[in-house]
């Protein structure tokens, strides 16, 4: 009896173990589903990456078909905290990256790739070798669903509901409480989730729950215990080629891009140095005065209210001349942002309107490749509370008590000319232009400077701010862009242009963030000394 019982459940085992190899070996050679039977009922929004919106789930599904091809990946806060203190501000740019597509079996892998150590070659062992050096970055897994040949279905929506933008770690930093993102208040907002053949674009809502709440969040929110922002991810095509590389240079003025580069010989210098620029050329590069293939275009938020839309306008046209200068017609232009067009989207270069609980920072950024320095996308970040800051700094010199119907005009005046130049400035940023801390005390020669109102003492003992702020670009900033910007296609020798518009700009003076001097000092005075300031040479 205890034999036949023993051999009874000997059986049974053996056949469950047998039938659970059969099942494994059915689900391991199971012909995965197709993308169409996948999606079926799904909307289907095609664009440069297609994805599926499964409005039933609240899921986004997104078709991958581009396999270890380059390709731009940014993420951006179009909905912020209100807090200049926190700095998570409206339209706030995030970080650029090189990423590709990869596949092991089931797993898809997005892989950030290294561009800071390379080997600029055609020898592919070289390449490799500096590839297997340094590491990369995987920035998400996801899992194949469904595929059509070389097509793989996966679902994207934990990624896009992920804190790409570090929002939860910046408020840990500056003490606001410990958060975390809740996936139960968290979903995609469908109506800034938008595809195109450029850019396939992503919005979230995602809501951070948290305890102990610092000051600055409760200042500024319902319930500091739940703070909801938007995040916005862009998956924007790799450039296409044609875009010339121009060498940094100190004098240029420009920021850029750099990275080592294994394959130089010995008796050059292994980093890389190149500025950061829009694509523009001459439609006929012969002439003295062209049309450009592309115009660079900015638009201005609708949201700035009058007589500030316009004031912003006209400053930022300003660097329309800088243009002109450099050769081009019509180059540089600046119209208002369409109607229902969203400000995040990377095929507008954008002056956005940010409103802050307290007075803060304007400022100005890009969107650039960082394996070559061609600026995608320049975006303004206009703070809504600096022209009231600027108009309580006039009416104080003017008519501090409010009296005097014509000083308010003036002290209006004032705000807005301040504004015009603020603008300017920005957007001197978004082209690729540092600071120059010399231009006020040399003509006035740059708008990349924090220029101080100039107040002159009238014969009556009146104060005249009528010249407060400089009207227009300087001649500083006409050379900057001429270096950054000249079509020199033509050229016979790009290096000695280049370097004659270094030695220009040394003339101008230039003092910038790149020099560093003794700690608590002031950014010293330009002087001539061999062509270049004495800001240049300092080793301080």
């Amino acid at each position: 009896m205890k034999r036949a019982l023993i051999a009874s459940l000997a059986f049974l085992m053996f056949a469950a173990v047998a039938s659970a190899q059969n099942s494994t070996s059915e689900t391991q050679h199971k012909t995965p589903p197709t993308i169409d039977q996948r999606t079926t009922g799904m909307q289907k929004l095609p664009g440069f990456f297609t994805y599926f919106w499964d409005a039933r789930e609240g899921k986004l599904w997104l078709q991958i078909d581009k396999w270890n091809t380059p390709f731009l990946y940014y993420e951006s806060l179009p909905n912020g905290v209100g807090s200049n203190d926190v700095g998570l501000d409206r339209g706030q740019p995030g970080k650029t990256k090189v990423v590709h597509f990869e596949r092991g079996g089931p797993r898809i892998l997005l892989v950030a790739e290294n561009e800071r150590y390379r080997a600029v070659t055609d020898d592919l062992e070289q390449r490799q070798a500096v590839q297997q050096a340094f590491a990369q970055s995987v920035l998400w897994g996801f899992e194949a669903a469904a595929e059509d040949g070389e097509s793989v279905l996966v679902d994207a929506t934990p990624f896009f509901l992920s804190d790409a933008h570090e929002v939860a770690a910046k408020l840990a930093a500056l003490k606001q409480g410990n958060y975390h993102v809740d996936p139960s208040r968290s979903a995609i907002y469908l109506s800034r989730t938008r595809n195109f053949p450029e850019n396939t674009d992503v919005e979230s809502t995602l809501t951070f729950v948290g305890e102990n709440p610092g000051g600055w969040v409760e200042q500024v929110t319902p319930d500091p215990r739940a703070i909801t922002v938007h995040e916005h991810f862009s998956f924007i095509p790799a450039p296409s080629d044609g875009f010339h590389e121009r060498s940094d240079d100190p004098r240029s003025s420009f920021f850029g891009i750099s990275y080592m580069d294994f394959a130089t010989p010995v008796d050059q210098p292994i980093v890389k140095r190149y500025i950061a620029h829009f694509r523009l050329a001459k439609k006929d590069p012969s002439a003295a005065m062209s049309e450009p293939v592309k115009p660079i275009v900015y638009y201005v938020d609708r949201a700035i209210p009058e007589p500030i839309r316009s004031a912003v306008v006209e400053g930022t046209a300003w660097w329309d001349t800088a243009f002109r200068a450099a050769g081009y017609n019509e180059a540089f232009q600046v119209k208002l942002l369409p109607e229902g067009v969203d400000p995040m989207d990377v095929r507008y270069n954008v002056v956005e309107w940010v409103p802050r609980a307290t007075r803060g920072w304007a400022y100005g950024s890009a969107i650039v490749d960082p394996r070559t320095g061609e600026i995608i996308n320049g975006h303004v970040n206009l703070d809504a509370l600096r022209i009231r800051q600027v108009f309580l700094i006039a009416q104080g010199l003017l008519d501090p008590f409010g009296r005097d119907p014509a000083a308010l005009q003036r002290a209006n005046e004032m705000a807005l000319a301040r504004i015009r130049q603020l603008d300017a400035h920005e957007t001197g940023h978004t082209l690729g232009l540092m600071h120059n801390y010399a231009g006020s005390i040399v003509n006035r020669s740059s708008v990349m400077d924090y220029p101080p109102p100039t107040v002159a003492l009238g014969a009556d003992g009146a104060l005249d701010v009528s010249d407060a702020y400089a009207i227009g670009i300087g001649e500083w900033d006409k050379v900057s862009i001429a270096y950054g910007y000249s079509d020199l296609s033509q050229a016979k020798n790009r290096h000695w242009r280049l370097t004659r518009f270094s030695m220009l700009h040394s003339q101008e003076g230039f003092c910038t963030s790149r020099i560093r001097t003794p700690a608590r000092s002031a950014p010293p005075a330009p002087s001539r000394t061999f062509g270049i300031p004495a800001a240049m040479i300092s080793t301080a």
